[in-house]
């Protein structure tokens, strides 16, 4: 059982596992935490986003690192962007460490493009109150948890700087001004043939995405994909045997995700919301989160997972030698 320690034998194994990067880089220009991530801004043109073991839900951070989970998100989002390169051009340039990517600065926008297939997670406890509508989009009458739909649907939420984030409609995208007419067209295309493409990729390792998001920005007036697609923080799968046997009767989804640490949050009495508290975060818990990410990156990508331990030095070195091949490829 791999758990966290403190110094040994001059390695910082709870700066490793909790993925707190703490870098002065040249050229830096801006630093920003993010909930799960350290971003680094390079001559306001580069980001070095550091994935953390941070993990959070319901837009809080919980107050345990999960071993490895930072080197999980951040390979899987690197083999999914490359995946899809053909469809829309994305934000990646580089990936020197195991927990670290480089890509282009993208002006963002405030929008998170989330597309569902099935009717799981926010949208089945929205349709279980009673509501028929999400994001302005009618969902029918008779579905049961975990349905699919008759086709996706895309239900975006506002990106908050803090807090929790928003459901919006496409109207009111276009009348916030948070996107064009044009530019909501485009992102919606994007959105379309991204999760398509990601539902083959599962199809092939019998699974399917039942739900995932998507963030998008610009340079000038192109869009590029930002940030990680297709991973177990920004995604939803089942697994495809015995999926419609489950749901005839009535069974439980097998299924790969992240949804399980919410589940059990919500179980122990915590939604983010005020006045509850985080429930006790033991050794074996934190070990069974480490494992269903690793399983899920064996799944998703169809190779053994193989853990990397860098030191903080080395890691630094990793991205200098990076940004240094950028500047001269220019």
């Amino acid at each position: 059982m791999l758990l966290l320690k403190s110094k040994v034998g001059g390695f910082d194994y709870q700066r490793y596992f909790s993925g707190m990067s703490n870098y002065q880089l040249p050229h830096q220009t801006k630093f920003y935490k993010g909930k799960v991530r350290d971003v680094y801004a390079i001559k306001d043109q580069y980001l070095v986003m550091v994935a953390s073991n941070r993990i959070s839900a319901f837009d809080v951070i919980l107050p345990r690192p999960i071993p490895f989970k930072g080197q999980v998100l951040n390979q899987i989002a690197a083999y999914m962007l490359k995946a899809t390169s053909d469809i829309c051009d994305n934000w990646l340039m580089d990936v020197p460490a195991p927990n670290v990517s480089i890509g282009k600065k993208c002006d963002p926008f405030r929008i998170e493009m989330v597309v569902r297939g099935n009717l799981v997670g926010h949208a089945w406890r929205t349709y279980s109150s009673g509501k028929r509508e999400l994001c302005g989009v009618s969902l029918a009458e008779g579905l049961k948890e975990n349905d699919f739909f008759p086709k996706p649907i895309i239900t975006p939420s506002t990106k908050a700087e803090e807090g929790h984030d928003e459901d919006i409609s496409a109207a009111e995208i276009i009348q916030r001004g948070l996107a064009t007419e044009k530019e909501w067209e485009q992102l919606t295309k994007y959105t379309y043939q991204l999760f398509e493409r990601g539902r083959e990729i599962a199809k092939k390792r019998n699974l399917i995405l039942a739900d995932t998001k998507y963030e998008f920005g610009k340079i000038g007036d192109k869009i590029y994909l930002m940030d990680e697609i297709h991973t177990p923080d920004s995604s939803r799968y089942f697994y495809a045997d015995g999926f419609e046997e489950r749901q005839k009767s009535g069974e439980r989804q097998k299924q790969l995700s992240k949804e399980f640490v919410r589940e059990w949050l919500i179980a122990n009495n915590f939604m983010g919301k005020q006045g509850q508290t985080v429930p006790e975060m033991k050794d074996d818990w934190v070990q069974t989160i480490s494992s269903r990410y690793i399983e899920l990156y064996e799944q998703v990508i169809g190779e053994k997972f193989k853990p990397e331990q860098l030191s903080e030095d080395e890691t630094l070195q990793r991205i200098l030698s990076a940004l240094e091949k950028i500047d001269q490829s220019k």
